[in-house]
């Protein structure tokens, strides 16, 4: 949105400057952004004499302010002080008049500055590092995605390092990033006394010998504490399967911080979790490639892995190798595995991972179109050397990409990849290689089933300030000279994450995912066909409420969709019926929870949608969508400091990958598949043959295929606008006395008792969360969408 001061600063400094050489004129369009920053310090720097004029703030214009000295109230030149009237305009803060006469406002204003960002605030004059801050698109006070735990550190750090001659005022609204992770760094430099001039804050020889030395653990204090402690908050949280394990910056190591860094230490697979902030912990915490001198299970290579090699890398410790699927024409480096490598490599007990890439070093190499021939290309490749199905192919970032070439250009490009493995019956899922950002906004916008990161790369951009990807599967850490006897090759270490990809150390094997799960249906649904009692005659209903009975059968859902048969439960289990808690999705190699799955499916087949108007919702949609996202708003309401607008917490954690959230991708896969399970039993279709067909591996028309297309279109008509009206409906409908109070009381229990419902929301402001939800859901579909017809 245009605000008119910033519109008056860019008319003001345009006008003022246009003819002085070397000044570039901003837009006028009343939008702050680094244009309007840089015209500004170009001003700044003619009134300096400086020349030439250049659009960066830098040691030159820091060192002629400081000839110049504080400025005030009393500055001679009114131009400066109009500088600092209008870049306090454009940083969100009341300048003044703008005439130039830095009077009490523009004062204040200044001393908010100061105080926001964490500096000496006792008076409203400018110093040279206040004035860089000024004229720099850093924000001093919370914004979206921000916690006040982050800016606590932020804050801190520039009041304790403020005066250290190569520390600069950094960023203090609440968010991680390359500029805070080299604040740190600075910081920590400091402390082990190495000089300001020489404080770069590289991860270098002098930084490492120095961690060394400073061990930390439960029951010290002081600032290698509080340093530590800063990092700790930086990598927060770590994501575990079950919940986001946080921090929060301290002076003193307590136990609950020893619990942080344990968590920590198992997530970045440093060997057996201590708690205690050794140096490798320190390395992990500070740089992409941790210590790279730790021992590693996997690597990579170009070379091919002939049996002598495989066997040297297994004495060596390795269990998995990553190979390339292919090597463009024109390539000299004659890198893809080579016919009989894979039985050497297996026969020597490793696995293989398979990479893929094509160039892959520019920009101009991501497309949707190019990814989608990629991904057939791959398929391909994979296909002709066996690879299982289930295989993740790992396709290449292989550059630093910035974020928004990752919006771009990268997420388009893994859009086709996952296009075009769809388009071939996802017989392989879809791994990312690269930075730490590439591979969470890759896996979070693509679904990439892992990430292998380029840690090695420790100074891309999009591996500084940004913490390693929930689902991390490798991670390149270092490149050397691996010899065996008089043989010698390179090879890249790889840190493996256990419990996540191996690879495979099989090929041309016939893989069914979910195959225990149709089997053990197989065993439920005939039983069901047998039974004779209450509920005979419907085995549909049976199946699916034995399916659900232990983990979605108490009290509340009795009193939504119905209470599970008691006496099939018993017959069942006397005949041997278990139930399976989760089996592998073929389309995305994720973890599907059958009961609750199972659960959705009972509610929507017992309380199927009105069929005159679809908008209309029930307990149906609560037994699914509609009670994750009564979940996902009380989270909302939890974190609304940090997340203001709904929509933008719905983009944030609404069905993302590698997100803990109540709403997450498993939940979503689960809603829709249930629906559309239960829809097609409602039409005739027998339980048992429907689940077959939905999840019919290979299969080109597989209802899993297609899941989150057709729930669009079934369930909510395919209309954006419908699923606003519908996710409105779910919370805020009062007719049903057990859906209002079952809300009232998951909101309360979330979010805690004084938690603001749906209710007493504007329309404005909860309209804007139902319609995050419906976008993200929209762009679900729309990615299958595009994937059919690509």
């Amino acid at each position: 949105m245009a605000d008119d001061k910033v519109l008056a600063a860019q008319k003001w400094v345009n006008a003022t400057y246009a003819n002085v050489p070397g000044y570039a004129k901003c837009p006028e369009d009343g939008r702050t952004g680094w244009s309007t920053m840089f015209s500004l310090t170009m001003a700044l720097q003619a009134e300096l004499a400086m020349a030439p004029l250049v659009a960066s703030f830098g040691p030159g214009t820091l060192s002629e302010l400081a000839k110049r000295g504080d400025i005030g109230p009393n500055e001679s030149n009114v131009n400066i002080k109009k500088i600092i009237e209008h870049a306090l305009f454009c940083k969100g803060y009341w300048g003044g008049d703008g005439s130039g006469s830095y009077g009490a406002a523009t004062d204040k204003s200044v001393r908010a500055l100061k105080n926001d960002a964490g500096v000496d605030a006792s008076n409203g004059l400018v110093q040279p590092k206040i004035f860089k801050a000024l004229l720099s698109m850093d924000a001093y006070v919370s914004v979206t995605g921000g916690t006040d735990t982050v800016r606590a550190v932020q804050r801190w750090l520039n009041s304790r390092y403020v005066n250290r001659s190569s520390f600069f005022i950094g960023p203090a609204d609440g968010v991680y990033s390359r500029d805070v992770q080299k604040s740190l760094m600075k910081a920590i430099q400091y402390e082990l006394g190495i000089p300001d001039d020489q404080a770069t804050g590289a991860f270098g020889p002098g930084t490492q010998a120095g961690l060394k030395n400073h061990a930390v653990k439960e029951g010290d204090s002081g600032i290698f504490v509080q340093l530590f402690s800063a990092a700790c908050v930086f990598n927060s949280p770590v994501v575990t399967p079950d919940t986001n394990i946080m921090t929060t910056f301290r002076s003193t190591f307590d136990a609950k911080l020893t619990e942080w860094v344990r968590a920590f230490q198992g997530f970045s697979e440093l060997g057996s979790p201590s708690g205690v902030g050794d140096y490798r912990t320190w390395a992990q915490l500070l740089v992409s490639t941790g210590d790279p001198d730790r021992p590693a299970q996997a690597c990579d290579t170009r070379f091919r892995i002939t049996r002598p090699r495989a066997d040297a890398l297994y004495a060596a410790g390795y269990r998995h190798v990553g190979r390339y699927l292919f090597d463009p024409p024109g390539s000299t480096l004659d890198k893809n595995i080579k016919d009989g490598e894979l039985e050497d490599i297996f026969a020597a007990g490793l696995s293989v991972f398979p990479i893929y890439q094509d160039n892959a070093r520019r920009l101009v190499d991501f497309t949707f179109e190019q990814g989608f021939n990629h991904a057939l290309n791959a398929h391909s490749h994979a296909e002709q050397y066996g690879f299982n199905r289930g295989t993740v192919i790992y396709f290449a970032v292989d550059y630093d990409a910035t974020a928004d070439e990752i919006a771009s250009n990268i997420v388009p490009y893994f859009q086709g990849v996952q296009a075009g493995l769809a388009n071939q019956g996802m017989r392989y899922f879809h791994g990312v290689y690269g930075s730490r950002n590439v591979c969470t906004q890759v896996s979070k916008n693509t679904g990439a089933r892992y990430s292998f990161v380029s840690g090695m790369s420790w100074g891309f951009s999009g591996n500084l300030g940004f913490p390693l990807p929930p689902n991390w599967a490798f991670n390149q850490i270092k490149e050397f000279k691996f010899t065996a006897g008089s043989d010698a090759f390179d090879l890249d270490n790889d840190a493996h994450r256990s419990g996540s990809d191996t690879g495979q150390n099989t090929i041309h094997q016939v893989v069914d995912p979910a195959d225990a799960f149709v089997k053990n249906l197989e065993t439920v649904f005939p039983l069901a066909m047998q039974f004779t009692s209450t509920r005979a005659g419907d085995p549909n209903r049976l199946t699916m409420e034995y399916g659900r009975h232990k983990d979605y059968g108490g009290f509340k859902w009795a009193m939504l969709i119905g209470d599970p048969d008691p006496d099939f439960i018993k017959f069942a289990d006397s005949h041997g019926a278990s139930v399976l808690p989760d089996f592998k999705d073929f389309v995305t190699g994720y973890s599907i929870g059958a009961p609750h799955l199972l659960a959705t499916a009972n509610g929507h087949y017992v309380k199927p949608q009105n069929e005159s108007d679809i908008r209309e919702v029930g307990a149906g949609d609560i037994s699914g969508w509609g009670g994750d996202l009564i979940t996902l708003y009380a989270e909302w309401q939890r974190d609304i400091k940090a997340y203001p607008s709904g929509h933008a917490y719905c983009d944030a954690k609404f069905a993302k990958l590698g997100v803990t959230s109540t709403f997450g991708f498993n939940d979503l896969i689960e809603d829709a598949d249930g629906y559309l399970i239960a829809r097609r039993v409602q039409r005739g279709g027998q339980f048992l043959d429907v689940v077959r067909e939905h999840y019919g591996q290979g299969e080109r028309d597989a209802g899993a295929l297609t899941r989150f297309r057709d729930y669009f279109e079934q369930r909510f008509g395919g209309n954006v606008d419908y699923v606003v009206t519908m996710a409105r409906s779910i919370l805020l409908l009062q007719y049903d006395p057990v859906i209002a109070a079952g809300r009232t009381s998951l909101i309360r229990g979330i979010a805690g008792q004084n938690a603001t419902l749906p209710a007493q929301l504007s329309d404005s402001v909860l309209n804007d969360f139902c319609r995050g939800f419906a976008d993200g859901l929209h762009d679900r579909a729309l990615q299958e969408t595009n994937a059919k017809g690509a």
